[in-house]
């Protein structure tokens, strides 16, 4: 069934308003007449199923037949510190980690980061990855738009993850499997974790240094080396699974 985010404010009583985008994606390439049936999110956790009353060139109206609180989100909100990679690798990691339960994309610009974003385009490439983490979010039936933060520096990026729970970084020198299974235990019950991906060459070791003084604590993901498009989502993966409630 598809699937439609709105803000509060669309929603009324009995009935909610599409606007936006959406109007010509149900009306001309969906092509849904009066009578089908929608799914709506107000992005908060509520959930409204919907059937189409009426249908104008700017505006769509739904009649709300039932609602309910959604329970498709994690109980803890993971943020993804993506160094950036070259590329179009970027938008496949955002497609894939919304779909794994992320809660925040944050871009981040390490030592060895390749990628050079021209400051004049960084906002129009923020909005693209947004719009790819809303494209995902619909397929994946969250409750919620993660959001992709604006490019930061490595530093920056500490300091926020200062104000959460719990933060990962897998890195090749770190200690053995059962270290990592301890860690990634140790995160039930926070309500915010991080995790720290390096870009193509990974991190250099002052940089790990500097992530474990801000309480990031490096954990080995196996002997084998994953690519940054790979760990994280393979750190995203063992969480999503750890963390889901039954």
């Amino acid at each position: 069934m598809p699937r439609f985010f709105v803000d509060t404010d669309q929603i009324n009583e009995n009935d909610i308003i599409i606007k936006g985008s959406d109007v010509n994606h149900i009306r001309n390439v969906l092509r849904m007449t009066a009578g089908d049936e929608v799914t709506v999110s107000d992005g908060h956790g509520m959930d409204y199923f919907c059937r189409i009353a009426s249908i104008d060139k700017d505006e769509i109206v739904l009649d709300i037949v039932d609602n309910w609180h959604s329970f498709v989100e994690l109980p803890a909100k993971i943020y993804l510190f993506q160094g950036l990679p070259k590329a179009d690798k970027m938008e496949w990691i955002i497609q894939k980690a919304v779909e794994l339960g992320v809660y925040e994309v944050v871009p981040v610009i390490t030592k060895r980061t390749v990628v050079k974003l021209d400051p004049k385009k960084e906002e129009k490439k923020r909005l693209r990855w947004q719009s790819i983490a809303e494209s995902a979010a619909k397929q994946a039936g969250r409750a919620l738009i993660p959001s992709v933060a604006e490019c930061m520096t490595f530093e920056k990026a500490l300091r926020m993850c200062n104000g959460l729970d719990a933060a990962l970084i897998p890195y090749e020198k770190a200690e053995g499997m059962q270290h990592a299974r301890d860690q990634i235990r140790s995160v039930h019950g926070a309500h915010s974790v991080g995790i720290f991906i390096g870009p193509e060459g990974g991190f250099e070791e002052s940089e790990i240094e500097a992530a474990k003084a801000a309480g990031a604590v490096p954990i080995t993901l196996g002997r084998r080396i994953l690519r940054t498009e790979t760990a994280g989502l393979t750190m995203l993966s063992i969480l999503m699974f750890e963390l889901e409630e039954d």
